[in-house]
């Protein structure tokens, strides 16, 4: 039984393979930009969470929509 998602940028890790080197931190298309930003603000991961810079979000953004791209060979218009 399969209790929760898979395969989802928020529950896997991605990787593009053209850019993977093992022994280090990999670009990707998953939440891992947005903890890795939350742990550089100092947060010290308790109530209230930071805003997250627009930076952020549009980088988030960003991800998501290129591993639609990559996965899809189409661009999602929003």
């Amino acid at each position: 039984m399969l209790a929760d998602e898979v395969l989802t940028p928020d529950s896997s890790r991605f990787w593009p393979a053209d850019e993977y080197a093992a022994g280090r931190g990999q670009a990707s298309f998953d939440k891992q930009y947005v903890r890795d930003w939350l742990e550089k603000s100092g947060w010290n991961k308790q109530p209230p969470v930071p805003s997250l810079p627009d930076e952020i979000i549009d980088g988030t953004r960003a991800r998501y929509l290129e591993c639609y791209r990559i996965l899809t060979g189409k661009d999602l218009a929003i």
